[in-house]
């Protein structure tokens, strides 16, 4: 886990993006012309499936990265296949900006999963060494933006748990964040996926 840590600090110094860098206005003028809406819904705030990420609010440094390594093939997602096909690094970093600033809507936690969920997040599991998620994302779900790490608060429970296995069965372990997340990910039963992603859908 050590070595993943520093891994995952070189990687951030060695490809930094500078938060603030975007600008909203020309993410905006952006999206106007291209189908993020179709998914994900205006603003990115409310996706037409519950199975697409919400980007609203998710955080700059976080959307920047994610969409570099979906234009460069680094992370595959079939369904934004050419999305970004033509764009600049500014492009990229624009949109991020205009996505970040949208406001973000929470979602209903189921009650039946909150207390596990909770005890999850804030508490982890010591006996199969699942540290807990607040860590990195924040007591309050805002994530950690410096570091690159996503907003969760408010995101859509079936998004993330479809990417805890992604990141458990090793389908998001291309860089060195996706492999801290892995190495966590492949301690968690389905079940305790299944709180931790209702838990921080509602999580505000």
């Amino acid at each position: 886990m050590k070595k993943l840590i520093a891994g995952v600090v070189l990687g951030v110094s060695l490809s930094a993006v500078a938060y603030g860098a975007g600008d909203p206005e020309a993410g905006k003028e952006l999206v106007s012309g291209m189908a993020c809406q179709s998914c994900h819904g205006q603003g990115g705030a409310q996706p037409m499936m519950g199975n697409y990420p919400k980007l609203a609010g998710m955080g700059e440094v976080y959307l920047t990265r994610q969409l570099k390594h979906i234009q460069d093939g680094t992370r595959n997602i079939p369904e934004m296949a050419g999305q970004l096909n033509g764009l600049s690094d500014q492009n990229l970093q624009d949109l991020a900006a205009y996505f970040d600033q949208q406001p973000v809507g929470l979602n209903q936690a189921d009650p039946a999963l909150v207390e596990r969920g909770a005890a999850i997040y804030r508490g982890g599991n010591m006996a199969s060494g699942v540290p807990a998620c607040a860590g990195c994302h924040n007591p309050q779900g805002k994530g950690n933006e410096p570091a690159g790490y996503p907003r969760l608060s408010g995101q859509n429970a079936e998004y993330v748990a479809k990417q805890l296995r992604a990141f458990r069965d090793g389908e998001r372990a291309a860089t060195a964040n996706a492999q801290i997340m892995a190495d966590v990910a492949s301690r968690l039963t389905d079940a305790e996926i299944e709180a931790v992603a209702n838990y921080v859908s509602g999580l505000h």
